[in-house]
C-alpha cells in the first residue's frame, strides 16, 4: 500500500515505522510546524532519516496542502495523533479516503485529553478506536475498536505508552487493510452516548483536598507525567506526580481538615482529604525540579499540623 501519514511526535512516529517494517510504502509525511526554537518533530525527523518527504503546512484547509495530498497519489491517508483542523476536501483524496486514531471508546470521551478523563472520572476501562475523520470533533463513523482496563493505581503515563500506543498502532494498520482490502464496516456513532471534554489546564489540574480521597487521587494519576496535578505546599505552588493513596487508619495519631499535612517521612508528605489520605512521593515546585517529597519537606521546613 502507498500510505500517507499525517501525524506528530512519537506516535506518529511509530506509525510510520510500523507501515515501513512491513514493506508498505510512505511517499510523503504531514506534520504541523515547530514552534520557534522547539525541537524538530519525533515524526519528522524519522521521515527525514529515511528520505521520505515532509510536509509543514500551517493549515491543511489550504489548496497547498490538498495539492501534496493528490501528488503523492496515495491509497489511503493514515492520522496518527492530529492537532490540525482536516477538512473533507483534503481527508478524501486518497483512493479510500483516510483513517484516523482517537484514544477513547468513540463516542465516548471526545476532545483533546480523551485519555486523561477516564482515570479522573474513576472509570476502569478505556480502549482506542480507528474512524473516519469528518468536519465534526472525532465524530465519524467508527471501523475498529480496542478496550482494555485502567488499573486501579495506573497514571496517564503507564496507560497510555503501556497500552493505548501500542494498541493503537497496531489497529491502524489493522484498520488500513480492512479498508483497503475493502472487508471493513463503518459504525455510526451513538449521539446519546457521546460526550466531550477539553484539555486539562491549570483549572482541571488543580487539587480541591476537600473532594473524596477516591477524587483527589484518580486526578493525581490523570495529570502524570503531564500536566501534573497541582496545589499550594510551603507557601508555593507544587506540581504532585507520584503519590499513594490511604485509608483514614493510616497516620491516625493526627487529624486535620482537608488539605493539611498530616504525615512527613523521609520519603512522602502525608496530606488529608476526605475518607482518607494522599502520601505525595515525588512533586515539582513552581521554579524548581521535580524531587522527592521528603526532600521538599525539609527544604521548605513542612510541620505536621496541630492534632
Amino acid at each position: 500500500m502507498r500510505i500517507a501519514i499525517i501525524g506528530q511526535q512519537e506516535f506518529g512516529k511509530a506509525a510510520l515505522e510500523a507501515f515501513l517494517a512491513r514493506g508498505d510504502s510512505v511517499p510523503g509525511v504531514f506534520c504541523m510546524p515547530e514552534k520557534p526554537g522547539a525541537k524538530l518533530d519525533a515524526l519528522r525527523e524519522a521521515a527525514q532519516a529515511r528520505d521520505i518527504p515532509v510536509y509543514q503546512f500551517s493549515s491543511l484547509r489550504s489548496p497547498y496542502a490538498e495539492q501534496a495530498m493528490r501528488e503523492l497519489d496515495a491509497d489511503i491517508g493514515v492520522m496518527a495523533y492530529v492537532l490540525q483542523f482536516a477538512p473533507q476536501s483534503f481527508v478524501n483524496i486518497p483512493r479510500c479516503g483516510t483513517i484516523q486514531f482517537h484514544p477513547s471508546l468513540l463516542p465516548r470521551h471526545r476532545g483533546p485529553s480523551s485519555i486523561s478523563w477516564p482515570i479522573a472520572l474513576g472509570e476502569t476501562a478505556t480502549g482506542i478506536s480507528i474512524f473516519r475523520p469528518t468536519d465534526g470533533l472525532d465524530e465519524g463513523p467508527v471501523i475498529l475498536q480496542k478496550s482494555c482496563p485502567i488499573g486501579s493505581d495506573e497514571t496517564l503515563g503507564e496507560l497510555y505508552f503501556n497500552k493505548l500506543f501500542p494498541m493503537g498502532v497496531a489497529a491502524l494498520l489493522e484498520a488500513a487493510d480492512l479498508v483497503t482490502q475493502r472487508r471493513h464496516e463503518e459504525r455510526q456513532q451513538d449521539e446519546a452516548q457521546a460526550g466531550y471534554e477539553g484539555w486539562f489546564h491549570e483549572a482541571e489540574s488543580r487539587i480541591n483536598w476537600a473532594n473524596h480521597v477516591d477524587q483527589v487521587y484518580n486526578l493525581i494519576r490523570a495529570c502524570n507525567p503531564a500536566p501534573g496535578a497541582w496545589t499550594v505546599l510551603g507557601g508555593v505552588r507544587t506540581w504532585i506526580y507520584d503519590a499513594r493513596k490511604h485509608p483514614v487508619g493510616k497516620f491516625s495519631g493526627v487529624r486535620g481538615k482537608p488539605g493539611d499535612v498530616v504525615g512527613i517521612t523521609d520519603n512522602s508528605i502525608v496530606i488529608d482529604s476526605q475518607g482518607g489520605r494522599i502520601e505525595v512521593l515525588k512533586l515539582r515546585p513552581e521554579g524548581g525540579r521535580k524531587m522527592n517529597a521528603g526532600e521538599f519537606a525539609r527544604e521548605r521546613k513542612l510541620v505536621i499540623s496541630a492534632a
